[in-house]
């Protein structure tokens, strides 16, 4: 691996960033685009890693802008759910510079593929939140909303702050496990759950990032180009998914979460 690279690479790599903001802020899967590009301009699997996770930061600077009039009411949401992540981030950034990931590279693949299927299936999953939520207010005592059930509150958090760390730790797959459980645990629309999904995963990537910075092996002439082209792309996935069929989102999504945890399964075994 060099420390420099050429324009020709720099533009495909800016390109690659475009293609992965708009990737992770519509569909949860920015790295499907970034880095395959960062391996293909020579970079060893653990610098494009950490390199990789440096330049997706881009993602959430470009989503908050685009992805305002989604984010309206949730503040609330990014605070209480926001430093699991947070914190998550940084331990796992930690965790991947002292370990390998390649044995928890096995297990991932069938994470993925259950969390998509998990959105595929949403609207039967949401249904019966509905019917829970519509008990609810007609006085029945047993049936609060989810997000103020005790036992949900608990297992949501701890679960947030498991995807934070599996977000700075090894990342594949991150965004649809963090759609499919925000979509339960809070039954917004689409759109409103992938622009909280973008926020909190952004902060699990900027501590990781922060850690990758100062240990880490960072390769800057390919960071910068591909950080550039996210906060593109980012800007852009939210108006597209904006203007798309809440249930060719749902689709799309989910297809292109079974095909990455086919991917990885591929990869890893």
């Amino acid at each position: 691996m060099t420390d420099r690279i050429g324009l020709s690479e720099m533009a495909m790599l800016t390109g690659a960033g475009v293609l992965a903001g708009i990737c992770g802020t519509v569909a949860g899967l920015a790295s499907l685009a970034s880095y395959p590009a960062l391996l293909a301009v020579g970079l060893s699997p653990i610098s494009a890693n950490v390199t990789n996770t440096v330049a997706l930061c881009g993602n959430v600077m470009g989503s908050v802008f685009g992805a305002r009039p989604e984010l309206k009411g949730q503040l609330d949401r990014i605070r209480r759910f926001g430093l699991l992540t947070l914190v998550g981030g940084a331990i796992g950034a930690a965790l991947l510079l002292a370990t390998p990931s390649d044995g928890f590279a096995k297990i991932v693949p069938f994470l993925v593929g259950f969390s998509a299927l998990l959105v595929l299936v949403r609207p039967q999953i949401q249904g019966a939140i509905d019917a829970r939520r519509l008990r609810a207010r007609s006085g029945d005592p047993h049936a609060a909303p989810v997000e103020q059930q005790p036992g949900a509150h608990w297992s949501a958090q701890a679960t947030i702050f498991g995807l934070g760390l599996y977000g700075g730790y090894f990342g594949a797959g991150a965004g649809v496990m963090m759609i499919a459980l925000l979509s339960i645990v809070t039954g917004e629309i689409l759109v409103r759950v992938n622009a909280l999904k973008n926020i909190l995963l952004g902060l699990a990537n900027g501590a990781a990032a922060i850690g990758f910075i100062i240990f880490g092996p960072v390769m800057w002439a390919a960071a910068l180009p591909l950080g550039l082209g996210c906060i593109v792309g980012g800007f852009i996935g939210p108006k597209i998914a904006r203007v798309m069929p809440a249930t060719l989102l749902r689709i799309l999504i989910a297809l292109a979460g079974l095909f990455l945890a086919v991917k990885l399964a591929l990869d890893a075994y």
